[in-house]
C-alpha cells in the first residue's frame, strides 16, 4: 500500500494532496469540536441567523445541531481519506465539502457583530467574520479538489472506452 501511495503523489500534483489533507485535518479537528458544550454555545448566533440553518434548533435542540454538524465533518473527512483509492468518493466529498463551505462563508450576510461597529461597521472585519472569512479560501480549494477529482473520474471513463473499443 505504501508503494502505491507514494506512486499516486508522483502521479498527481502534489498540491492536490496536500489539499486533501489540510481538508481532512480542518474537518477532523473541528467536528471534534462540535461534540463540547464550548463550541455548541459558539454556534448559536451563526446558526439561529442563518435562514439555511435555522430549522436545526427548534428540530434538534442546541446539542443536536452541533452534534448533526460535527457529524456531517467526520463524514466528509472521511469521504476525503477513502478518496484517496476512489475518485468519486473524493468528488462527492469535495462537493460536499463547498456546499459547507458556500454556506459557512455566507454566514458573514446573516451573523449579528460580524463587522466592527466602533470603527464604523463594513469593511472592518469582527472577530466572527475573521473567523468565517477564511471559509472563502476552503471553497475555492474545495472546488479545486472537485474540479480534479471529476477530471480523474472523467479520464479514467475515456481510458476504459478507449482499451474497450480502440
Amino acid at each position: 500500500m505504501h508503494a502505491s501511495y507514494l506512486a499516486r503523489l508522483l502521479r498527481y500534483p502534489i498540491e492536490v494532496e496536500l489539499l486533501r489533507w489540510a481538508l481532512i485535518v480542518i474537518f477532523v479537528l473541528f467536528g471534534y469540536a462540535k461534540w463540547f458544550d464550548y463550541e455548541a454555545d459558539a454556534l448559536i448566533p451563526l446558526v439561529s441567523n442563518s435562514p439555511v440553518l435555522s430549522w436545526l434548533y427548534p428540530t434538534l435542540g442546541i446539542h443536536g445541531a452541533s452534534y448533526l454538524l460535527g457529524a456531517v465533518e467526520w463524514t466528509l473527512a472521511l469521504l476525503l481519506l477513502a478518496g484517496i483509492c476512489a475518485p468519486s468518493l473524493t468528488l462527492l466529498a469535495a462537493a460536499g465539502s463547498s456546499v459547507t463551505f458556500l454556506l459557512t462563508s455566507s454566514l458573514v450576510l446573516t451573523t449579528p457583530g460580524c463587522w466592527d461597529a466602533s470603527v464604523g461597521g463594513f469593511p472592518a472585519l469582527g472577530s466572527t467574520a475573521g473567523f468565517l472569512i477564511k471559509d472563502i479560501v476552503l471553497l475555492a480549494g474545495s472546488l479545486l479538489l472537485l474540479r480534479h477529482a471529476a477530471g480523474q473520474l472523467r479520464n479514467s471513463e475515456c481510458n476504459g472506452r478507449c482499451q474497450r473499443y480502440g
